[in-house]
Protein backbone atom coordinates (compact mmCIF):
# COMPACT_ATOMS: atom_id res chain seq x y z
CA UNK A 1 0.00 0.00 0.00
CA UNK A 2 1.23 3.46 -0.84
CA UNK A 3 0.91 6.67 1.12
CA UNK A 4 0.76 9.90 -0.82
CA UNK A 5 2.22 13.08 0.54
CA UNK A 6 1.92 16.63 -0.75
CA UNK A 7 4.78 19.03 -0.28
CA UNK A 8 4.11 22.69 -1.04
CA UNK A 9 7.04 25.05 -1.68
CA UNK A 10 5.20 28.29 -0.94
CA UNK A 11 8.00 30.63 -2.02
CA UNK A 12 7.85 29.58 -5.66
CA UNK A 13 4.26 28.23 -5.68
CA UNK A 14 5.30 24.74 -6.79
CA UNK A 15 3.65 21.56 -5.61
CA UNK A 16 5.52 18.30 -5.67
CA UNK A 17 3.92 14.92 -5.20
CA UNK A 18 6.05 12.51 -3.23
CA UNK A 19 5.32 8.79 -3.25
CA UNK A 20 6.30 7.15 0.02
CA UNK A 21 6.29 3.53 1.11
CA UNK A 22 3.90 2.36 3.80
CA UNK A 23 6.66 1.00 6.04
CA UNK A 24 7.03 4.46 7.60
CA UNK A 25 8.47 4.49 11.10
CA UNK A 26 7.57 7.01 13.81
CA UNK A 27 11.11 8.37 13.68
CA UNK A 28 12.82 8.20 10.32
CA UNK A 29 15.96 6.10 10.29
CA UNK A 30 18.12 7.90 7.74
CA UNK A 31 17.36 9.20 4.25
CA UNK A 32 15.51 7.27 1.53
CA UNK A 33 17.75 5.04 -0.56
CA UNK A 34 16.26 6.23 -3.86
CA UNK A 35 15.02 9.69 -4.97
CA UNK A 36 11.30 10.43 -4.80
CA UNK A 37 9.32 10.41 -8.03
CA UNK A 38 7.88 13.87 -8.62
CA UNK A 39 5.25 15.75 -10.61
CA UNK A 40 6.18 19.46 -10.62
CA UNK A 41 3.58 22.08 -11.49
CA UNK A 42 4.59 25.73 -11.81
CA UNK A 43 1.54 27.43 -13.32
CA UNK A 44 -1.40 26.39 -11.09
CA UNK A 45 -1.64 25.67 -7.37
CA UNK A 46 -2.68 22.11 -6.47
CA UNK A 47 -5.53 21.53 -4.03
CA UNK A 48 -6.56 17.84 -3.89
CA UNK A 49 -5.56 14.37 -4.94
CA UNK A 50 -7.15 10.94 -5.00
CA UNK A 51 -5.61 7.58 -5.90
CA UNK A 52 -7.54 4.85 -7.71
CA UNK A 53 -7.65 1.89 -5.34
CA UNK A 54 -7.06 -0.68 -8.12
CA UNK A 55 -4.95 0.96 -10.85
CA UNK A 56 -2.93 3.27 -8.59
CA UNK A 57 -3.56 6.12 -11.03
CA UNK A 58 -3.50 9.55 -9.44
CA UNK A 59 -6.07 12.31 -9.99
CA UNK A 60 -5.04 15.80 -8.93
CA UNK A 61 -7.27 18.84 -8.47
CA UNK A 62 -5.84 22.31 -9.01
CA UNK A 63 -6.82 25.88 -9.71
CA UNK A 64 -8.38 25.78 -13.22
CA UNK A 65 -7.12 22.25 -13.89
CA UNK A 66 -7.69 18.55 -13.18
CA UNK A 67 -4.75 16.23 -13.87
CA UNK A 68 -4.55 12.48 -14.36
CA UNK A 69 -1.19 10.83 -13.58
CA UNK A 70 0.02 7.27 -13.94
CA UNK A 71 1.02 5.33 -10.84
CA UNK A 72 4.61 6.51 -11.40
CA UNK A 73 3.44 10.15 -11.61
CA UNK A 74 3.69 10.53 -15.40
CA UNK A 75 1.19 13.09 -16.69
CA UNK A 76 -1.49 11.34 -18.79
CA UNK A 77 -4.33 13.85 -19.16
CA UNK A 78 -5.22 17.45 -18.35
CA UNK A 79 -8.77 18.81 -18.09
CA UNK A 80 -9.31 22.60 -18.07
CA UNK A 81 -11.94 23.95 -15.63
CA UNK A 82 -11.16 27.68 -15.79
CA UNK A 83 -10.76 30.60 -15.68
CA UNK A 84 -14.43 31.38 -16.30
CA UNK A 85 -16.56 34.53 -16.55
CA UNK A 86 -18.28 34.72 -13.18
CA UNK A 87 -19.24 36.86 -10.19
CA UNK A 88 -19.71 35.40 -6.71
CA UNK A 89 -22.74 37.68 -6.21
CA UNK A 90 -24.61 35.95 -9.05
CA UNK A 91 -27.20 33.50 -7.73
CA UNK A 92 -28.11 31.38 -9.55
CA UNK A 93 -25.03 31.21 -11.80
CA UNK A 94 -24.89 33.35 -14.98
CA UNK A 95 -25.29 30.21 -17.12
CA UNK A 96 -28.79 29.75 -15.67
CA UNK A 97 -30.05 33.32 -15.33
CA UNK A 98 -28.73 36.73 -16.37
CA UNK A 99 -26.93 38.48 -13.53
CA UNK A 100 -27.10 42.22 -12.70
CA UNK A 101 -23.51 42.13 -11.49
CA UNK A 102 -20.64 42.52 -13.91
CA UNK A 103 -18.86 39.31 -14.87
CA UNK A 104 -15.09 39.10 -14.49
CA UNK A 105 -12.49 36.49 -15.35
CA UNK A 106 -12.42 34.24 -12.27
CA UNK A 107 -10.24 31.31 -11.26
CA UNK A 108 -12.05 28.05 -10.59
CA UNK A 109 -10.56 26.48 -7.45
CA UNK A 110 -11.03 22.72 -7.16
CA UNK A 111 -12.58 22.13 -3.73
CA UNK A 112 -13.70 18.50 -3.94
CA UNK A 113 -12.29 15.52 -5.85
CA UNK A 114 -13.76 12.04 -5.45
CA UNK A 115 -13.62 8.80 -7.43
CA UNK A 116 -17.06 7.32 -8.01
CA UNK A 117 -16.06 3.70 -8.70
CA UNK A 118 -19.56 2.44 -9.47
CA UNK A 119 -19.95 5.08 -12.17
CA UNK A 120 -16.36 4.92 -13.47
CA UNK A 121 -16.14 8.69 -13.07
CA UNK A 122 -14.50 11.51 -11.17
CA UNK A 123 -16.52 14.10 -9.26
CA UNK A 124 -14.75 17.48 -9.42
CA UNK A 125 -16.42 20.41 -7.67
CA UNK A 126 -15.09 23.94 -8.00
CA UNK A 127 -15.61 27.42 -6.58
CA UNK A 128 -17.06 28.97 -9.76
CA UNK A 129 -20.79 29.38 -10.47
CA UNK A 130 -21.75 28.95 -6.81
CA UNK A 131 -19.86 25.67 -6.52
CA UNK A 132 -21.10 23.43 -9.32
CA UNK A 133 -19.53 20.03 -10.03
CA UNK A 134 -18.30 18.25 -13.14
CA UNK A 135 -18.43 14.50 -13.78
CA UNK A 136 -15.32 13.35 -15.66
CA UNK A 137 -14.71 9.91 -17.17
CA UNK A 138 -11.84 8.22 -15.35
CA UNK A 139 -10.15 6.96 -18.52
CA UNK A 140 -9.62 10.28 -20.31
CA UNK A 141 -11.23 13.05 -18.14
CA UNK A 142 -13.95 13.56 -20.77
CA UNK A 143 -16.74 15.68 -19.26
CA UNK A 144 -19.83 13.51 -18.85
CA UNK A 145 -21.99 16.20 -17.32
CA UNK A 146 -22.18 19.39 -15.26
CA UNK A 147 -25.50 19.69 -13.38
CA UNK A 148 -26.31 23.38 -12.81
CA UNK A 149 -30.03 24.01 -13.24
CA UNK A 150 -31.36 23.36 -9.72
CA UNK A 151 -30.65 24.93 -6.36
CA UNK A 152 -29.29 21.60 -5.08
CA UNK A 153 -26.59 21.69 -7.78
CA UNK A 154 -24.87 24.67 -6.12
CA UNK A 155 -22.78 23.49 -3.18
CA UNK A 156 -20.87 26.61 -2.04
CA UNK A 157 -19.12 29.58 -3.62
CA UNK A 158 -16.32 29.69 -1.02
CA UNK A 159 -13.06 29.63 -3.01
CA UNK A 160 -10.77 28.48 -0.21
CA UNK A 161 -9.39 25.00 -0.87
CA UNK A 162 -9.13 22.40 1.87
CA UNK A 163 -12.41 23.43 3.49
CA UNK A 164 -14.92 21.12 1.74
CA UNK A 165 -14.99 17.35 2.08
CA UNK A 166 -17.19 14.53 0.85
CA UNK A 167 -17.79 10.79 1.14
CA UNK A 168 -19.48 8.50 -1.37
CA UNK A 169 -21.58 5.70 0.12
CA UNK A 170 -22.34 2.87 -2.29
CA UNK A 171 -25.61 1.07 -1.61
CA UNK A 172 -25.98 -2.46 -3.01
CA UNK A 173 -29.07 -2.57 -5.22
CA UNK A 174 -30.02 0.86 -3.94
CA UNK A 175 -29.44 4.58 -4.22
CA UNK A 176 -25.82 5.72 -3.83
CA UNK A 177 -25.27 8.75 -1.60
CA UNK A 178 -22.86 11.66 -1.45
CA UNK A 179 -22.26 13.24 1.95
CA UNK A 180 -21.00 16.82 1.59
CA UNK A 181 -19.62 19.17 4.24
CA UNK A 182 -18.76 22.74 3.25
CA UNK A 183 -18.35 26.27 4.61
CA UNK A 184 -21.09 28.65 3.46
CA UNK A 185 -19.61 32.14 3.98
CA UNK A 186 -22.73 33.37 5.76
CA UNK A 187 -25.13 32.26 3.00
CA UNK A 188 -27.25 29.91 5.10
CA UNK A 189 -30.32 30.71 2.99
CA UNK A 190 -28.57 29.17 -0.02
CA UNK A 191 -26.29 26.41 1.27
CA UNK A 192 -26.46 23.77 4.01
CA UNK A 193 -23.21 23.20 5.85
CA UNK A 194 -23.75 19.41 5.87
CA UNK A 195 -25.98 17.36 3.60
CA UNK A 196 -26.63 13.94 2.11
CA UNK A 197 -27.28 13.93 -1.66
CA UNK A 198 -28.53 11.46 -4.25
CA UNK A 199 -25.79 10.23 -6.59
CA UNK A 200 -27.55 9.22 -9.79
CA UNK A 201 -26.11 6.93 -12.48
CA UNK A 202 -27.06 9.41 -15.21
CA UNK A 203 -25.20 12.71 -14.87
CA UNK A 204 -28.11 14.63 -16.47
CA UNK A 205 -30.79 13.11 -14.21
CA UNK A 206 -32.81 15.93 -12.63
CA UNK A 207 -32.54 14.22 -9.24
CA UNK A 208 -28.72 14.44 -9.20
CA UNK A 209 -27.58 15.99 -5.89
CA UNK A 210 -31.14 16.15 -4.60
CA UNK A 211 -31.42 15.60 -0.86
CA UNK A 212 -31.73 11.92 0.10
CA UNK A 213 -34.83 12.83 2.13
CA UNK A 214 -37.01 15.92 2.03
CA UNK A 215 -40.51 16.74 3.23
CA UNK A 216 -42.22 19.88 4.43
CA UNK A 217 -40.38 19.95 7.74
CA UNK A 218 -37.23 17.80 7.57
CA UNK A 219 -34.54 17.05 5.01
CA UNK A 220 -31.09 15.47 4.80
CA UNK A 221 -29.20 18.62 5.70
CA UNK A 222 -27.97 20.83 8.51
CA UNK A 223 -27.98 24.61 8.15
CA UNK A 224 -26.19 27.17 10.29
CA UNK A 225 -29.03 29.06 12.04
CA UNK A 226 -29.51 32.73 11.20
CA UNK A 227 -29.45 33.48 14.96
CA UNK A 228 -25.89 32.13 15.12
CA UNK A 229 -24.82 34.23 12.13
CA UNK A 230 -26.46 37.31 13.60
CA UNK A 231 -24.49 36.89 16.81
CA UNK A 232 -21.28 35.66 15.15
CA UNK A 233 -21.29 36.94 11.52
CA UNK A 234 -18.01 35.17 10.70
CA UNK A 235 -19.10 31.77 12.03
CA UNK A 236 -18.51 28.91 9.65
CA UNK A 237 -17.57 25.23 9.67
CA UNK A 238 -14.55 24.08 7.65
CA UNK A 239 -14.46 20.41 6.69
CA UNK A 240 -10.83 19.28 6.62
CA UNK A 241 -11.14 15.51 6.09
CA UNK A 242 -13.81 12.83 5.90
CA UNK A 243 -14.12 9.06 5.73
CA UNK A 244 -16.59 6.22 6.27
CA UNK A 245 -16.32 3.22 8.56
CA UNK A 246 -18.95 0.52 9.07
CA UNK A 247 -22.33 2.29 9.24
CA UNK A 248 -20.93 5.77 9.93
CA UNK A 249 -19.53 8.81 8.12
CA UNK A 250 -16.94 10.93 9.94
CA UNK A 251 -15.73 14.50 9.41
CA UNK A 252 -12.84 16.39 10.96
CA UNK A 253 -13.86 20.03 11.17
CA UNK A 254 -12.58 23.42 12.28
CA UNK A 255 -15.03 26.04 13.49
CA UNK A 256 -15.28 29.25 15.49
CA UNK A 257 -15.43 28.54 19.22
CA UNK A 258 -18.52 30.52 20.21
CA UNK A 259 -17.90 29.96 23.92
CA UNK A 260 -14.43 31.53 23.87
CA UNK A 261 -15.01 34.17 21.17
CA UNK A 262 -16.80 37.40 22.01
CA UNK A 263 -19.69 38.39 19.72
CA UNK A 264 -17.89 41.72 19.35
CA UNK A 265 -16.38 41.52 15.86
CA UNK A 266 -13.34 43.51 16.99
CA UNK A 267 -12.41 40.94 19.63
CA UNK A 268 -10.01 38.05 19.34
CA UNK A 269 -11.28 34.92 17.60
CA UNK A 270 -10.76 31.39 18.89
CA UNK A 271 -11.29 28.18 16.93
CA UNK A 272 -11.87 24.59 17.91
CA UNK A 273 -11.44 21.30 16.05
CA UNK A 274 -14.23 18.75 16.24
CA UNK A 275 -14.92 15.28 14.94
CA UNK A 276 -18.42 14.79 13.55
CA UNK A 277 -20.23 11.48 13.03
CA UNK A 278 -23.44 10.49 11.25
CA UNK A 279 -25.20 7.20 10.59
CA UNK A 280 -25.21 6.58 6.83
CA UNK A 281 -28.79 5.28 7.03
CA UNK A 282 -30.12 8.28 8.94
CA UNK A 283 -31.73 10.52 6.27
CA UNK A 284 -32.99 13.04 8.85
CA UNK A 285 -29.61 13.55 10.57
CA UNK A 286 -30.97 12.70 14.03
CA UNK A 287 -27.78 10.72 14.73
CA UNK A 288 -25.48 13.74 14.39
CA UNK A 289 -22.69 13.67 16.98
CA UNK A 290 -19.74 16.02 17.45
CA UNK A 291 -17.09 16.63 20.08
CA UNK A 292 -13.76 18.49 20.39
CA UNK A 293 -10.55 16.82 19.30
CA UNK A 294 -6.93 17.87 19.71
CA UNK A 295 -3.44 16.90 20.80
CA UNK A 296 -1.10 17.74 23.68
CA UNK A 297 2.69 17.55 23.61
CA UNK A 298 4.93 18.64 26.48
CA UNK A 299 1.96 20.32 28.14
CA UNK A 300 1.18 22.45 25.06
CA UNK A 301 -2.25 22.18 23.41
CA UNK A 302 -2.59 21.80 19.64
CA UNK A 303 -6.20 22.44 18.63
CA UNK A 304 -6.13 23.65 15.00
CA UNK A 305 -6.62 20.66 12.69
CA UNK A 306 -4.72 21.03 9.40
CA UNK A 307 -5.03 17.64 7.72
CA UNK A 308 -5.71 13.96 8.38
CA UNK A 309 -5.51 10.52 6.79
CA UNK A 310 -7.08 7.18 7.75
CA UNK A 311 -5.05 4.04 7.06
CA UNK A 312 -3.71 0.81 8.57
CA UNK A 313 -0.56 1.14 10.68
CA UNK A 314 1.76 -1.34 8.93
CA UNK A 315 3.93 -3.87 10.75
CA UNK A 316 6.61 -1.55 12.14
CA UNK A 317 4.22 1.13 13.43
CA UNK A 318 1.79 -1.45 14.84
CA UNK A 319 4.63 -3.02 16.80
CA UNK A 320 5.82 0.39 18.02
CA UNK A 321 2.30 1.26 19.21
CA UNK A 322 1.44 -2.20 20.52
CA UNK A 323 -1.69 -2.57 18.38
CA UNK A 324 -2.95 -4.88 15.65
CA UNK A 325 -2.02 -4.27 12.00
CA UNK A 326 -5.73 -4.55 11.20
CA UNK A 327 -6.70 -1.50 13.26
CA UNK A 328 -7.67 1.73 11.52
CA UNK A 329 -5.39 4.61 12.46
CA UNK A 330 -6.29 8.26 12.00
CA UNK A 331 -3.16 10.36 11.44
CA UNK A 332 -3.68 14.07 12.09
CA UNK A 333 -1.72 17.30 11.88
CA UNK A 334 -2.56 20.02 14.41
CA UNK A 335 -1.18 23.53 14.75
CA UNK A 336 -0.59 25.06 18.17
CA UNK A 337 -3.29 26.92 20.08
CA UNK A 338 -6.75 28.01 18.97
CA UNK A 339 -6.09 31.22 17.03
CA UNK A 340 -5.26 32.26 13.46
CA UNK A 341 -7.15 29.72 11.38
CA UNK A 342 -6.09 31.20 8.03
CA UNK A 343 -2.43 31.63 9.02
CA UNK A 344 -1.90 29.06 11.79
CA UNK A 345 1.25 29.04 13.91
CA UNK A 346 4.26 27.24 12.45
CA UNK A 347 4.44 25.07 15.56
CA UNK A 348 2.67 21.82 14.69
CA UNK A 349 2.46 18.20 15.77
CA UNK A 350 1.70 14.85 14.12
CA UNK A 351 -0.76 12.85 16.23
CA UNK A 352 -2.64 9.61 15.81
CA UNK A 353 -5.90 8.19 17.08
CA UNK A 354 -7.12 4.64 16.81
CA UNK A 355 -10.59 4.63 15.31
CA UNK A 356 -11.58 2.15 18.00
CA UNK A 357 -10.81 4.74 20.69
CA UNK A 358 -12.91 7.34 18.90
CA UNK A 359 -15.85 4.95 18.56
CA UNK A 360 -15.56 3.86 22.19
CA UNK A 361 -15.57 7.47 23.41
CA UNK A 362 -18.65 8.34 21.34
CA UNK A 363 -20.46 5.20 22.51
CA UNK A 364 -19.55 5.94 26.12
CA UNK A 365 -20.89 9.49 25.84
CA UNK A 366 -24.14 8.45 24.15
CA UNK A 367 -24.79 5.73 26.71
CA UNK A 368 -24.17 8.10 29.62
CA UNK A 369 -26.55 10.64 28.12
CA UNK A 370 -29.26 8.01 27.69
CA UNK A 371 -28.77 7.28 31.37
CA UNK A 372 -29.68 10.92 32.00
CA UNK A 373 -26.12 11.99 32.82
CA UNK A 374 -24.77 15.35 31.64
CA UNK A 375 -26.09 17.76 29.03
CA UNK A 376 -26.55 18.07 25.28
CA UNK A 377 -24.44 21.02 24.24
CA UNK A 378 -24.10 22.34 20.71
CA UNK A 379 -23.81 26.16 20.89
CA UNK A 380 -23.77 26.91 17.15
CA UNK A 381 -26.94 24.92 16.44
CA UNK A 382 -28.98 24.91 19.66
CA UNK A 383 -27.80 28.18 21.27
CA UNK A 384 -28.51 26.49 24.60
CA UNK A 385 -27.84 23.37 26.64
CA UNK A 386 -30.39 20.62 27.24
CA UNK A 387 -30.32 18.07 30.01
CA UNK A 388 -29.89 14.43 28.98
CA UNK A 389 -33.02 12.30 29.42
CA UNK A 390 -33.05 8.67 30.53
CA UNK A 391 -34.26 6.71 27.49
CA UNK A 392 -33.64 3.72 25.22
CA UNK A 393 -30.63 4.14 22.90
CA UNK A 394 -30.15 3.26 19.24
CA UNK A 395 -28.33 4.79 16.30
CA UNK A 396 -31.42 6.50 14.94
CA UNK A 397 -33.42 7.24 18.09
CA UNK A 398 -31.85 10.58 18.96
CA UNK A 399 -34.27 13.50 19.29
CA UNK A 400 -34.27 16.17 16.59
CA UNK A 401 -31.28 18.47 17.14
CA UNK A 402 -30.36 16.23 20.07
CA UNK A 403 -26.70 16.48 19.19
CA UNK A 404 -23.97 15.37 21.53
CA UNK A 405 -20.95 17.42 22.40
CA UNK A 406 -18.36 15.68 24.55
CA UNK A 407 -17.04 18.38 26.87
CA UNK A 408 -13.66 16.70 27.39
CA UNK A 409 -11.34 17.01 24.40
CA UNK A 410 -10.39 13.69 22.79
CA UNK A 411 -6.61 13.88 22.73
CA UNK A 412 -4.41 11.94 20.30
CA UNK A 413 -0.97 10.43 20.73
CA UNK A 414 1.81 12.78 19.61
CA UNK A 415 4.41 11.17 17.34
CA UNK A 416 6.47 14.14 16.20
CA UNK A 417 6.46 17.93 16.52
CA UNK A 418 7.84 20.89 14.61
CA UNK A 419 8.46 24.17 16.39
CA UNK A 420 10.82 25.72 13.85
Amino acid sequence: MWLLWLKHHLSVNIWTLLLLGSTWLPLAEGSPKSPFRTFPVTDWSLTHLVVHNKTGEVYVGAVNRIYKLSNNLTLLRTHVTGPVEDNEKCYPPPSVQSCPHGLVTTNNVNKLLLVDYSGNRLIACGSASQGICQFLRLDDLFKLGEPHHRKEHYLSSVNESGTMSGVIIEVLNGQNKLFIGTPIDGKSEYFPTLSSRKLMANEENAEMFGFVYQDEFVSSQLKIPSDTLSKFPTFDIYYIYSFSSEQFVYYLTLQLDTQLTSPDSTGEQFFTSKIVRLCVDDPKFYSYVEFPIGCVQDGIEYRLIQDAYLTKPGKALAKYLGISEREDILFTIFSQGQKNRVKPPKESVLCLFTLKKIKDKIKERIQSCYRGEGKLSLPWLLNKELGCINSVSSCLSLPKAGCFWLLAVLSGRALAGDRT
